[in-house]
């Protein structure tokens, strides 16, 4: 996927890509990066094409931890949540914990 596909799928125009990950996107992202960032210093490509095959052997090892993750699963890595949606869960999810934790606060609500 390219990172246009991947803005459009996130429903993104100028917001920052990387902004709008999930976890577990930002960390195959990283392993992609460190992947790619030590076979340079490894193999030590020269020019741009010997750096691109690098880079795309960085990327496969993360794709093919990315489709284990997904077997495993059974769902996908890549979400179209963006970062409000991913906020969203985030916070209905610690305000249920503090539900469960303040029961007696609830009540003051009604």
């Amino acid at each position: 996927m390219t990172t246009q596909q991947y803005k459009n799928l996130k429903g993104l125009k100028k917001e920052n890509l990387r902004d709008n990950m999930s976890t577990m996107e930002i960390v195959l992202n990283m392993l992609a990066e460190a992947t790619t960032t030590e076979l340079s210093k490894a193999h030590q490509p020269e020019g741009f094409s010997e750096n691109q095959k690098i880079a795309r052997r960085g990327g496969s090892y993360a794709g093919q931890v990315r489709q284990d993750i997904e077997k495993d699963t059974g769902r996908p890595v890549i979400t179209s949540q963006n970062a409000t949606q991913l906020n969203t869960v985030v916070v209905d999810m610690i305000e249920n914990v503090a539900e469960t934790q303040n029961p007696d606060n609830n009540e003051n609500k009604s």
